[in-house]
């Protein structure tokens, strides 16, 4: 995920001392520096442009908001892609449930594997995706969906369930394991249903 190299220009500790000491120009720095790799690495997932540079600002205002709390240079690069990554699944989560958003993204999605594999029609996907959610033990099932169909957070659902919210992460987890083998064992290099984002 993008350089491994912390930063381009200057001292990655350097940097760090100057964010932990209030200069707001070393945000800028980092902006310059990162913007190019998080917007392409926000797409990638996103699949959609719509609502990326708002997604970088949040990335680049937590960091400020959080400098106190960065001490290592060396795990910086991947501290802002997972805050990055966090932040375009909070997207798609929060328009889950605005219909135009899920067509735009599943059909974006679609039209990736048909430029590398052509192994399944649009419809028969999303059949074959359905069919093995289906096949999961009922409550993992129904976390499944109340997750990623529904959109509602791991908190909610563990309220209507009466069940903790790490359970609710553990259905999740082997929910999505369980999918994608199947996908794998149907043929399917990649995910193309989004509400299987990780």
């Amino acid at each position: 995920m993008g350089n491994s190299k912390p930063f381009n220009n200057g001292d990655p500790e350097e940097i760090i001392r100057r964010l932990k000491s209030d200069d707001k120009f070393a945000v800028d720095e980092l902006f310059n520096c990162y913007y190019n790799r998080l917007y392409h690495f926000s797409k990638s997932i996103l699949k959609i442009e719509n609502g990326i540079d708002d997604i970088l600002q949040d990335v680049f205002v937590k960091i400020w908001l959080n400098r106190q709390k960065i001490n290592n240079p060396e795990t910086f690069n991947a501290y802002i892609f997972t805050i990055t990554k966090n932040e375009v699944l909070n997207l798609i989560r929060a328009n889950l449930k605005n219909q135009s958003f899920r067509d735009e993204m599943y059909l974006r999605s679609v039209a990736e594997e048909y430029q590398t594999q052509n192994t399944l029609e649009f419809e028969e996907i999303k059949s074959a995706i359905d069919k093995i959610v289906e096949t999961l033990p009922e409550k993992r099932q129904i976390v499944f969906k109340l997750s990623r169909t529904e959109g509602l957070p791991n908190k909610e659902i563990a309220h209507q369930l009466g069940i903790s919210e790490k359970t609710v992460e553990d259905h999740i987890t082997h929910s999505i394991k369980h999918i994608k083998l199947s996908l794998n064992d149907l043929g399917i290099l990649s995910l193309l249903y989004f509400y299987l984002f990780l």
